[in-house]
């Protein structure tokens, strides 16, 4: 995680500290929303509760 961060601050140097805030909120906002949206197609497929 730490290094997807570092990835988007290198991407976005030479830019305002606003739009790098932005920009980064955004992208963990579409990661979030693109995990929700698998776990709900494939929720009962990803059931991982044997392992734990």
């Amino acid at each position: 995680m730490a290094a997807l961060v570092q990835a988007m601050s290198r991407l976005s140097a030479g830019t305002s500290d606003e739009t790098e805030t932005l920009s980064l909120i955004t992208l963990f906002c579409g990661a979030g929303l693109l995990v929700s949206i698998l776990l709900a197609i494939y929720g009962p497929a990803a059931d991982l509760t044997g392992f734990f």
